[in-house]
């Protein structure tokens, strides 16, 4: 939560600043936060606040702008949709009140709620579909102002103000959702890319493991040194086994980007496959800052589809993983000390070792990857990210 507006904004220039900031952000909870705490800075208002309904009678999303943690927590529950929420997203019009307290759909509100006298509120809507609803309330007055018995009040041209700012919300907001449900579509990818691989990897190991058996079984009494050797192998095949089935729960599992960041999330990752593998896995970073969803998101896919190539076809030793600041982005650097590979006879050959979707990852948030191999040499794979 932000402190009350400090001072007045206006013209055109604030204008180009909100809607700028709204275009700059994809995730949905991110562009409801910017579009709350611009509108409430652009129209001078002591509190601001935006609902997204559910179809339960409820608000999927409310956020708030002007009031601090402690007194969010004090509150308590989130608002129903009744009174004057109820009007704004059922009726699709703007409202505008001179004191809210004494219209006759005003309910009331807890007692450690904000004392709200004058109020404007407008519908966000993409067409017929109402996305949400945004309000402000208690117009804050400019030193120069006149004094007014009863205060500053939002104007004919604060409404029509802020019907212009939620026109652009709507496009925003609406943009934030696909790009949350490419994300979700690309998972669903990605996990049936994972199953796949699972599949047809654990699959002609446990065939190999189970045939190797029945010969372990068939030469116990008539060559138990041979017996002996084939025994050993199924060990290596039941140990094969169960690196791929540890690997694969590993990038199963939800990349925890929105709730610990980048640098957390790799390290974590990285940990848990130094356990699982024989290979070393360390990971290092340095002065690394926040960078754009999309562009953390691809960094995270292209360090586990190298840590992926290193663990299970280079037979490495050691694998290390660096993310360091790159200017105003990062830079990524894996790096193995396995078999390595002719990066020219791997493209002619058709096999590409998960080369063509890291290069894609990379190009499509503005950045660029680099790949370092030779047999024998090991693999050194670089992604650099421009950042925000």
């Amino acid at each position: 939560m932000s402190t009350p507006a400090a001072g007045p904004v206006a013209g055109l220039e604030a204008v180009s600043r909100a809607l700028l900031a709204m275009s700059r952000q994809v995730q949905v909870r991110d562009v409801l936060q910017t579009i709350t705490a611009s509108a409430r800075e652009l129209l001078q208002a002591e509190y601001a606040a935006l609902g997204v309904p559910d179809d339960h009678g409820g608000f999927a999303q409310f956020v708030v702008d002007g009031v601090s943690d402690a007194q969010w927590k004090a509150i308590g529950p989130l608002p129903r949709q009744h009174g004057i929420l109820a009007a704004l997203l059922e009726d699709a019009e703007p409202v505008r009140l001179g004191d809210v307290r004494k219209d006759p759909r005003f309910g009331g509100w807890p007692s450690a709620h904000p004392r709200l006298r004058d109020f404007v509120g407008v519908p966000i809507a993409d067409g017929e579909e109402v996305l949400g609803a945004l309000f402000l309330a208690n117009k804050q007055c400019e030193p120069d102002d006149p004094p007014a018995p009863d205060g500053c009040r939002f104007g004919a041209e604060d409404e029509a103000l802020l019907r212009t700012l939620a026109d652009h919300a709507a496009i925003a907001l609406t943009n934030a959702r696909l790009y949350e449900r490419s994300r979700e579509l690309t998972i669903a990818g990605e996990r049936a890319r994972i199953a796949h691989e699972l599949h047809d990897a654990v699959s002609q190991k446990l065939f190999s493991l189970r045939l190797t058996a029945q010969a372990a079984a068939a030469l116990v009494d008539r060559d138990p040194t041979r017996a002996k050797g084939e025994l050993q192998q199924v060990a290596r095949l039941a140990a094969d086994a169960a690196d791929e089935l540890r690997a694969a729960v590993v990038e199963l599992r939800p990349a925890a980007l929105d709730d610990d960041g980048l640098v957390a999330t790799l390290a974590t990752q990285v940990q848990v496959l130094d356990r699982a593998h024989r290979a070393r896995v360390t990971f290092t970073s340095a002065q690394v800052r926040a960078l754009p969803a999309a562009q953390e998101e691809a960094l995270l896919r292209v360090a586990q589809e190298a840590l992926h190539n290193a663990l299970r076809h280079a037979d490495a030793a050691l694998v290390e993983v660096v993310l360091t600041r790159y200017g105003r982005g990062a830079r990524l650097r894996v790096r193995d000390d396995g078999r390595g590979f002719d990066p020219d006879t791997v493209r002619s050959a058709g096999r590409h070792l998960g080369l063509v979707s890291m290069r894609d990852r990379a190009a499509g948030v503005g950045g660029a990857l680099t790949v370092q191999s030779a047999p024998g040499q090991g693999t050194v794979i670089e992604m650099e990210v421009p950042g925000g």
